[in-house]
């Protein structure tokens, strides 16, 4: 694996980073139109700061993300798709010549996810669906993405009501964790038959970025009985994680890269907080066996990563671009660039969105598109560019 990695690398010092360094401008500027076309097609002006699931909308498309049977479609998106518009203006406001108008639609947005805080149970979470509209399930996972999410906009704005509300999500997160197992926190409240990657692995991220904002000691502890919790029980012999533990004690070895993902970005933040070696090894280590184990899988249409969900892939991509900012290898970051400009290029449809899993067939360009998938090629792009511009 060692010889397969250093020739990988070397081939996109050679080409792919030559060939991605001054994209930041077209980069940027994909990423805010990406955005705009979004905001324009999928607002909901019947609900101030909500967005459709789907564009069109209004359709028969069943939702398959939750616990138990699939959901129809209903007048706005759920909380997942949501925080995936949040986390792209997160990264766009960060541009200066940008600020001024992205900080409007942060605003909004958080007018728009506090529709979903439901304040009749305790401890205060966020539900599935608004709680404004109807009473719904409460995800672990949802509640770590809007914490992120919170902590993020602080870190752009320096507005301490979003600390507030950040501390508030993780108090409900913890509501989740018992010592089943070792500890962790299960998928859904009320639900005790699994403990998955996707809320533990988000969670660590939300507790590291709680001390990264507040130097509270308490989030830092949290984050590493988390990252310590995902690594001893859910991390495969070789750096990959499984998808879920149930109540017996038996991973489910199903694999997908933001799970991954949020543990390079998790093992990146305990190095810089500690500066203990191990956590810079570790990341590294994951990172060249996710980059080996998920593009193994998708040779034949022409990218190097398997596409499970574009989201996803931005997950696994927030932790390259953190692991890049360390030791400055761009073999990761310039794989899923070159990626997303093939989708960019070959699946669009008429309006400029892009297929389910960036698939390339003429059927595909022709459904009912994603709020999810959108909104990531926002992130994605917004990241990017920020790169090219810190190596130009």
């Amino acid at each position: 694996m060692k010889y397969c990695f250093l020739i990988t690398c070397l081939l996109f010092c050679l080409h792919g980073f030559g060939q991605n360094v001054n994209n930041n401008k077209l980069y940027k500027s994909r990423a805010d139109a990406m955005f705009q076309k979004i905001w324009h097609h999928y607002r909901i002006q019947k609900y101030a700061g909500l967005f459709s699931e789907y564009y069109p909308s209004g359709g028969t498309v069943s939702l398959d993300y939750f616990q138990g049977a699939k959901v129809d479609e209903k007048p706005v998106s759920f909380l997942w798709p949501f925080s995936g518009m949040f986390s792209a203006a997160n990264v766009l406001v960060r541009y200066p010549e940008l600020k001024p108008k992205y900080s409007k639609y942060l605003d909004s947005l958080t007018v728009g996810v506090s529709a979903y805080r439901d304040t009749t149970r305790v401890p205060v979470g966020y539900q599935a669906y608004p709680a404004t509209l109807e009473k719904s399930d409460r995800y672990y996972d949802d509640n770590a993405l809007v914490c992120i999410d919170y902590l993020e906009a602080y870190l752009n704005t320096k507005d301490k009501k979003y600390i507030v509300k950040a501390k508030e999500v993780f108090e409900f997160i913890l509501s989740g964790w018992d010592e089943h197992l070792g500890g962790g926190v299960y998928w859904l409240e009320g639900h005790k038959d699994q403990k998955p990657a996707c809320s533990n692995g988000m969670s660590t991220l939300a507790a590291l970025k709680l001390y990264q904002c507040t130097n509270d000691t308490l989030y830092l502890n949290w984050g590493k009985k988390f990252y310590n919790w995902m690594h001893d029980t859910l991390r495969n012999p070789q750096g990959i994680y499984y998808n879920d533990v149930k109540m017996d004690g038996k991973p489910n070895k199903v694999y997908y890269t933001y799970n991954t993902g949020s543990m390079i970005e998790s093992a990146v933040l305990l190095y810089s907080f500690t500066k203990e070696s191990k956590y810079l090894q570790e990341a590294e280590i994951v990172a060249e066996s996710s980059y080996q184990f998920f593009s193994d899988k998708n040779k034949a249409s022409g990218m190097h990563f398997n596409i499970d969900l574009p989201w996803f892939v931005t997950v696994l991509f927030r932790g390259y671009e953190a692991l890049y900012h360390v030791n400055h290898n761009p073999v990761y970051i310039n794989a899923v660039a070159m990626d997303l400009d093939t989708a960019w290029t070959h699946t669009a449809d008429g309006n400029g969105f892009l297929s389910a899993k960036w698939s390339q067939d003429e059927a595909a360009k022709k459904k009912p598109k994603w709020l999810l998938d959108q909104a990531c090629i926002a992130e994605l792009y917004a990241r990017m560019s920020a790169l090219n511009i810190k190596n130009k």
